[in-house]
């Protein structure tokens, strides 16, 4: 029973993560070039 559990739990992580990926590209493209900009200053 623990395992299932622990199987729906992991499973919900990786389509949080694929749609937050999905979602949030746009902002965490930015922050990227953003951290790039102040590194090269």
């Amino acid at each position: 029973m623990g395992w299932l559990i622990f199987l729906l739990i992991a499973a919900a992580v990786v389509v949080a993560f694929f749609w937050a990926k999905k979602h949030f590209r746009q902002e965490i493209e930015r922050a990227k070039r953003i951290n790039r900009s102040n590194r090269n200053q």
